[in-house]
């Protein structure tokens, strides 16, 4: 609408000016043909089309462009221990029975977590498969989030968790208890089990932080971001790993406190990225300002999150905030690439050179102007091919070298296409200034109406 008002303004002017239709017309058409609102319409979603399929590329899937827009804006980052920060590989270090053998023990808590998707449960069930121990089939299994599960196993309760389970589902005498809460304020990871109304014994159960974690937090503070570490395991466990990674914590975080504390930093004016892999990360997830799940985790979180990472490694966080403040800085070249472009040619177009030098747009060559506009525009969005994102490597070499041959050849192409655009663009421009130069004093020889048509005044 502003264009064609332009247009009709201009075409009016003229026209009482009393140069006459044909002139008014040329000019009117001029201003309709030369202006680019493409340009302006391609600038956003052709960069977003490009982030999304960059991040694809490295194994980001990035499920809207609002996400990925989101994305440049983050000065918050809060991440899952389990399964995000550690290897999702937890291994028992320690067995010890109250009542029974180790075997029993191993036995009942393996037949109660064949039901569970938690971490924690492939250890025990490992170990109980090592042993070549008979498993039986539990009844009336529930998983209480944040604490473990209960179940009922050959008609006796049974429950595996964490000392919160057991003291709501079992009245410990003061010895028993005063053990147990050694035990948990010990060791980082500690799973009890009771089985019978009685407290069978525990397993202290340890995972280890991964390197691909150490760099991701490193980079992700060196972008000036607060890390923030939200758990559900106990203080014991979740300080460790902080002080490892040097990152701010909260332990003890039931799922609902996590949702609250991702509201929180919300409400602080902080744009959170929450990482999680598991059904407990699922209502931060989507609480958070971009939630981001690790391809490996339950099918809730997945769906809760706004990305998801398939390669489960940490380190394509960082290059997917990497690649948001790209796109948001090409977005804005393109626009403003596009509002330069309408900002000069339209007051062309209007004949605002005419009287002081003779000079008028021929139609044809704004058209022109206006093609190379929207291919100035989709040329600068594949730029972001070029972003390096700084991921993981791959481990096999020839597929490493396979993998730098076409980004090379990739990347040689794009330049050679932003060259030509760029060469194009730039004789464009020496033409206009040529035939500028030829009206107001014959400083270069290029023939009159090469680039601009004159229109005698009747």
């Amino acid at each position: 609408p502003v264009v064609m008002g332009i247009a009709l303004i201009a075409f009016a002017v003229w026209l009482i000016a009393g140069y006459g239709m044909s002139f008014a017309v040329n000019i009117g058409v001029s201003v309709l043909v030369v202006s680019c609102p493409c340009a302006l319409g391609l600038a956003t979603p052709v960069a977003l089309m490009v982030g999304t399929g960059k991040a694809a590329e490295n194994g980001i899937l990035v499920k809207s462009g609002e996400a990925l827009q989101k994305l440049a804006s983050v000065d918050t980052v809060l991440l899952d221990k389990t399964g995000t920060l550690t290897a999702n590989k937890p291994k028992i270090t320690k067995t010890v029975v109250f009542s029974g053998d180790e075997n029993e023990l191993i036995a009942v808590a393996a037949s109660a977590e064949r039901q569970s998707s938690h971490p924690l449960a492939k250890p025990i069930i490992a170990l109980a498969e090592e042993r070549k121990l008979a498993l039986e089939n539990v009844e009336n299994y529930k998983a209480i989030q944040g604490q473990g599960l209960t179940a009922t196993l050959g008609g006796e309760e049974v429950a595996v968790g964490n000392l919160r389970l057991i003291k709501g589902v079992l009245s410990l005498d003061e010895e028993t208890l005063r053990t147990a809460e050694k035990a948990a304020e010990e060791n980082p990871t500690v799973l009890f089990v009771a089985c019978g109304g009685k407290l069978k014994g525990y397993f202290v159960v340890e995972d280890t932080v991964t390197e691909q974690a150490k760099k991701a937090v490193n980079e992700f503070k060196a972008m000036k971001m607060k890390v923030v570490m939200l758990t559900g395991d106990n203080e014991l466990a979740a300080k460790k790993v902080a002080d490892e990674l040097g990152i701010d914590y909260k332990a003890g975080v039931l799922p609902q406190d996590k949702y609250s504390e991702v509201v929180r930093y919300t409400e602080s004016g902080r744009k959170t990225l929450m990482v999680g892999d598991g059904v407990n990360d699922a209502p931060a997830l989507t609480a958070a300002y971009v939630g981001m799940a690790i391809g490996a985790g339950t099918d809730i979180a997945i769906e809760s999150a706004d990305a998801v990472l398939i390669k489960n490694d940490l380190r394509d966080a960082v290059g997917a905030v990497k690649l948001g403040k790209a796109v948001m800085r090409n977005i804005k070249e393109n626009l403003f690439w596009a509002f330069f472009y309408n900002a000069v040619l339209i007051p062309l177009a209007c004949g605002v050179l005419y009287i002081p030098f003779g000079v008028l747009m021929n139609p044809m060559y704004g058209s022109a102007a206006m093609s190379l506009s929207s291919v100035s525009v989709v040329l600068n969005a594949l730029r972001l091919n070029l972003v390096k994102l700084g991921n993981n490597k791959t481990e096999n070499k020839k597929s490493e070298v396979r993998v730098m041959k076409e980004n090379k050849t990739r990347k040689i192409d794009h330049i050679i296409i932003i060259s030509m655009l760029s060469v194009i663009n730039l004789v464009f421009v020496l033409f206009l200034i040529s035939e500028v130069s030829k009206l107001c004093g014959n400083f270069l020889q290029i023939p009159k109406g090469y680039i601009y048509s004159s229109y005698a005044r009747e």
